[in-house]
């Protein structure tokens, strides 16, 4: 089969494969029909997050079932499938808790610890719970939101952070978790929502996913005339599209009010400074988490009932041969590219 392969930071390369095998019982053997890139792999280029080279990159896809393990019971050949960017086990101390990005035995394996989807053909451990059915009459595009993107913005932003009615909401980077947290936050009612980003392009597209402010400049003084002086209810740190980890999570911390909630959204490739000395007074919360996707079902109804449009995040469609192309729009920020997608119907 073809697959992208992580060969060291900075370098990969699209190129014949073994096809995978079912290792366990509980394995699927997924055909890829639809993939995306994340910001995570470009993490990964970057050397931000260790993995090892020779592994195939990507944790998120919509396909079809290929082969089905021994101990499968939920899945047959033919079916068509959303595959989770988290897989759970199902039976563990986090998984009983609903916490699968925890899970002892998976968590975020696929394209990090195990071969990922950016392939022909991806293994799928512990299928049963680590995989959706697609409803009938959404597209493979659409879903494959669902994989990764919209439940971060919600779970790990939105749902951490606490958002309530009323609520001045501050998101520091507008890329597509930023719009992810900005079209979840709605669901919530929060009186204002404020983009900050350096990208004119970015805080366009935060306007036109429901921020009633986008602003590049001047975000402290902007907030504390909004909330009259008090400061933000929920500041969403997300590193990895603001131009600046370090930078981005400091400043939502200075944007939230006495008592309010910091969530930090994305990985951190470097230190960040908390400035207790500043800080330790004011009642904050601050948490840290990566998605756990439980929130998909949740999610995929509200696709399904035309409350979330997951269309509109993607701006880019690609061959699933198209590689290089994807991974050099995806990377480029003047590009304008929110998701790509890669898929067999476009080759």
């Amino acid at each position: 089969m073809r697959a992208l392969i992580y060969q060291g930071p900075g370098r990969k390369a699209f190129r014949e494969a073994p096809d995978p095998e079912i290792t366990d019982d509980g394995d699927v053997i997924v055909r890829v029909d639809a993939v995306t890139i994340c910001g995570t792999d470009l993490h990964i280029l970057k050397g931000d997050v260790p993995v090892a080279p020779g592994r195939i990159l990507g944790h998120e896809a919509v396909g079809t079932v290929d082969e089905v393990g021994e101990g499968v019971r939920r899945l047959r050949p033919g079916d068509r499938v959303l595959v989770s960017s988290i897989s759970g086990c199902g039976t563990c101390r986090f998984c009983r808790d609903g916490r699968y990005g925890q899970c002892l035995g998976g968590g975020w394996i696929l394209g990090h610890t195990i071969d990922g989807t950016q392939a022909d053909y991806v293994r799928v451990p512990f299928a049963d719970t680590s995989t959706y059915r697609v409803p009938d009459g959404f597209s493979d595009e659409e879903i494959l939101m669902l994989a990764d993107l919209l439940p971060t913005g919600y779970e790990v932003g939105v749902l951490a952070g606490g958002v309530r009615p009323g609520d001045v909401v501050a998101v520091v980077g507008a890329g597509p978790i930023g719009l992810s947290a900005i079209t979840s936050a709605q669901l919530y009612s929060p009186s204002h929502i404020v983009a900050i980003d350096n990208s004119d392009a970015r805080l366009e597209a935060a306007k036109q996913f429901g921020a009633d402010v986008a602003i590049r400049q001047d975000p402290l003084a902007v907030i504390k005339d909004l909330t009259g002086g008090l400061g933000a209810d929920v500041a969403l740190s997300i590193p990895g599209e603001a131009g600046g980890g370090p930078a981005c999570f400091e400043l939502a911390v200075r944007l939230a009010r006495p008592g309010g909630r910091i969530a930090t959204v994305g990985v951190h490739g470097e230190a960040a400074t908390l400035h207790l000395e500043e800080q330790w007074t004011r009642d904050i919360t601050i948490t840290t988490g990566l998605v756990d996707t439980s929130s998909i079902p949740t999610l995929m109804r509200l696709i399904m009932t035309g409350q979330i449009d997951a269309k509109r995040f993607i701006t880019h469609h690609f061959g699933l041969d198209e590689f290089d192309e994807a991974y050099d729009v995806f990377a480029r920020a003047a590009s304008g590219a929110l998701k790509v997608v890669l898929s067999r119907s476009k080759e």
